[in-house]
């Protein structure tokens, strides 16, 4: 019984944490832009370089954006029609759970049992779990006129394990890219 009361608390967190595995989106875009006519994009570096995340994961954002806009059709260009721009942002999240179940709680202190009056113990220690939640924010700006025309946002957990980054990052700018071009144009 110990082990099942141990075990729930964890069950829980990780069903928290894997429902939060998702990525939500949304994207805002100028009704005036005419998005048929952009052909060519390049990257916007004075707003990449503003992004504060590693280099490592500003390439990984590039690759995947810039795999993004040639499977939609547009070609990589010196004089582009659209520049692409990025933007980051992350929040620390921290989730406390007490773990006193069944029974009106177990914890530390005196009480009545059967047969005997004394301190009795049992385990009602909180759990704490932290998750980095991340916004990924894709601009892509009209280079002649030099104005915004269409924002993807993603929001979702991040991955701290390694091998799963990239895999993360992608998934992040696939679901950004699911909105683009807006619906009313497609």
């Amino acid at each position: 019984m110990k082990t099942l009361l141990r075990t729930i608390p964890l069950l829980i967190v990780l069903f928290v944490v894997s429902s939060c595995s998702s990525v939500r989106v949304a994207a805002d875009y100028d009704k005036n832009a005419n998005f048929g006519e952009y052909k060519t994009f390049a990257f916007f570096k004075t707003g990449i370089d503003k992004a504060e995340i590693s280099d490592l994961d500003k390439r990984r954002i590039l690759r995947a954006i810039e795999a993004n806009m040639l499977a939609k059709g547009y070609i990589k260009s010196e004089k582009p029609d659209l520049l692409v721009s990025i933007f980051t942002k992350s929040n620390q999240r921290v989730d406390v759970y007490n773990n006193a179940w069944g029974w009106g709680g177990w914890g530390w202190g005196a009480g009545w049992g059967p047969g005997f009056w004394g301190p009795g113990w049992g385990w009602n220690q909180p759990m704490v779990s932290t998750s980095t939640q991340g916004t990924l924010f894709v601009d892509l700006i009209d280079a002649n006129k030099k104005e915004l025309i269409w924002q993807g946002v993603g929001t979702g957990y991040l991955s701290r394990n390694m091998e799963k980054k990239e895999e993360r990052i992608k998934e992040f700018v696939d679901k950004i890219f699911e909105k683009y071009p807006p619906e009313a144009l497609q």
